[in-house]
């Protein structure tokens, strides 16, 4: 009998690693799979992890994700792309993006196949960056938009949500200026060159040329006789010097050696040229970070937020913290604890599913000019002939186009009774507003470490520097996806009861991370529901911060979150009066009342009547 596999998801990885090296036609390519960002260095690269579930999204994005580096190892030549790099930030970010979408439009040519997996992966970079969300040319990135320009210019493909938005904002401006460059892609996309200098003019009609530096194909026919007499030189050197050393007992050797002079000095002439290129010989170093350095601020909140480091951070699904076998043993613990709970926690379920269940019920528009033809009216017309038809139709309820974010404070003061409730509520709510046709999302936050973690060791390493920043290593985890059904992370919900899960607490990058989220979310209306029972708390980042440091920052975000008004915010605090931190805001003294304010929050915000949706969210005033 086989032996059973320990990983059901290993097979396809196996598989996607022999697929990766074969269509990069490179078979010492390093495949590996890690939670942290994609990337590539050398002959290794770094997918996205595949967990044992294999969930639709993770097996298409692995897949994308590969294709596009592959495509990238195959089409792309190093020593080109440095020879024509520009200089500055923004110029260098167009010429990446633009780089990289061609080598996607040369495979998708020979392997259509390709292209469906990389839109795969673009529609995840859009909706992790958010772009469906943005509205204006001062949020969306122009090196983005060039890239996926290029690509739809290339294929004739559609681009997947969230690309469309920020290229649809670029599009005339990139149009008005460089239209005329981008009617030649087609002839010289197999070709690396070319399209390099294409792309050097791209960036100069888009106003950017004083990023390009010195143009390489102009040189002084002066300094290249030069050059060439010194080349000579140093190859003549090269071989009187081999000479010199050769042992006479070894002729055959020597002669051997003879023949392989001139590639010696050729590699002597190449270190000397790079020496007087100055500042040019860096470029290739510029291959190590995947995409280009992005000059936004680590928080859209507050530029002045500061983190040392984010090399240690992750975002991570709830099931790879744990076998599934584990997360099943902490949900039975979990429910077993709260038995007791349960039925009061579905009564209220019950109660807000009726309430939005309600509402429609009674989302009929009547006498109408067109729609679905109204029976009941129908009486009317029999008696009087001259009478015209009725028809109907259903209005589109706020509720039924509407996402919920809850995210749950995972820090060590949850620790207990209050995290078990908050896991239970959380999950009978999912399974409610699912059943009305509201998607929910459940996120945690909490950080990796006690006392600061990786990121704390490599500042002591670094020389303490003042005022670092955050100092710790940030855990985001996603119990649930919007678009998953509840069923499929019922035991994910089990993690909270891990023993070391719960740690610190950094709530404004929580907070914004979750916003971000959101923002990339297609619903029109979208419910971002936080449960903490405290002030964000991180004893590694206040002993070397003013001490106010995480709390004004959770000011700033919540502040941010408030005013753009794209989700609307609102918090529960357990123990901890977080009415100082949300305009919408409760606060409970026993985790007993919190599945009771959890459900009246939700209902008072799907409530048709304005007036009671102040009395219980706390708005002073209704307009």
């Amino acid at each position: 009998m086989s032996k059973p596999i320990d990983n059901p998801a290993d097979p396809f990885k196996k598989a996607l690693a022999e697929a990766t090296k074969v269509m990069a036609d490179n078979p010492d390519l390093t495949v590996s799979y890690s939670v942290d960002p994609p990337g590539r260095a050398g002959d290794s690269v770094r997918l996205p992890q595949v967990s044992r579930r294999m969930s639709r999204e993770e097996v298409l994005l692995a897949r994308g994700t590969a294709d596009a580096m592959a495509l990238r190892e195959k089409y792309h030549n190093e020593a080109t792309h440095a020879r024509y790099a520009p200089t500055g930030d923004l110029a260098r970010g167009i010429y990446e993006a633009m780089e990289e979408a061609r080598c996607e439009a040369v495979g998708a040519r020979h392997m259509p196949g390709t292209a469906q997996n990389i839109d795969a992966k673009i529609a995840n970079d859009a909706m992790r960056k958010g772009y469906s969300g943005m509205r204006d040319t001062t949020e969306a990135p122009l090196d983005k938009a060039a890239g996926y320009f290029v690509r739809q210019m290339a294929t004739g493909r559609d681009l997947p949500e969230g690309a469309d938005t920020i290229v649809n904002l670029w599009r005339d401006f990139i149009e008005d200026n460089a239209g005329a460059n981008f009617d030649e892609i087609q002839d010289v996309l197999a070709d690396q060159t070319a399209f390099a200098k294409l792309t050097r003019q791209v960036i100069e009609d888009l106003g950017y040329g004083d990023q390009l530096g010195d143009d390489p194909d102009n040189t002084d026919p002066e300094e290249d006789t030069a050059e060439s007499d010194e080349d000579e030189q140093d190859q003549e050197n090269a071989g009187n010097e081999d000479q010199d050393g050769e042992d006479d007992e070894a002729a055959p050797e020597q002669s051997q050696e003879e023949t392989q002079d001139p590639s010696e000095a050729q590699v002597s002439m190449d270190d000397n040229a790079d020496q007087e290129m100055g500042e040019e010989t860096e470029m290739p170093d510029q291959e190590a970070p995947l995409e280009p350095p992005e000059p936004q601020p680590v928080s859209e909140a507050d530029p002045n937020y500061q983190v040392y480091t984010t090399d240690f951070d992750e975002e991570i699904l709830a099931e790879e913290l744990a076998e599934h076998a584990e997360l099943e043993r902490l949900r039975a613990y979990l429910d077993q604890q709260l038995d007791p709970l349960k039925g009061a926690v579905s009564r209220l379920a019950n109660k807000l599913q009726r309430r939005l269940q309600a509402q429609q019920n009674r989302s009929w528009e009547f006498d109408l000019e067109e729609g679905i033809l109204d029976a009941g009216r129908l009486a009317r017309v029999v008696a009087n002939p001259t009478t015209p038809l009725s028809f109907k139709q259903e209005k589109d309820m706020e509720f039924r186009d509407t996402v919920v974010t809850l995210l749950l404070d995972n820090s060590g003061s949850m620790r207990g009774r209050p995290i078990s409730i908050a896991a239970i509520c959380a999950d009978v709510l999912a399974r409610t507003l699912e059943r009305c046709s509201v998607k929910v999302e459940i996120l945690g936050f909490t950080t990796r470490a006690w006392k600061g973690g990786q990121s704390r060791e490599t500042w002591l390493g670094a020389g303490r520097e003042q005022q670092p920043g955050r100092l710790n290593d940030l855990r985001h985890i996603i119990y649930k996806h919007a678009d998953a059904p509840m069923r499929r992370a019922r035991a994910n919900l089990g993690l909270m009861m891990k023993e070391g899960l719960l740690k610190e607490n950094i709530d404004g990058e929580a907070l914004e991370w979750a916003h971000r989220r959101m923002q990339a979310r297609h619903e029109a209306r979208k419910i971002l529901m936080v449960i903490s029972d405290g002030a964000p708390v991180d004893d590694s980042t206040l002993s070397v911060n003013p001490a106010n440091y995480l709390e004004k920052h959770l000011r700033d975000v919540i502040t941010m979150i408030e005013k753009k008004k794209i989700v609307e915010l609102l918090a529960i605090g357990i123990g901890h009066d977080v009415t100082r931190y949300y305009q919408r805001a409760v606060t409970i003294t026993d985790v007993e009342q919190l599945a009771g304010a959890m459900t009246e929050q939700l209902a008072a915000l799907f409530d048709s009547d304005p007036r009671a949706r102040a009395r219980v969210m706390g708005i002073r005033s209704v307009s």
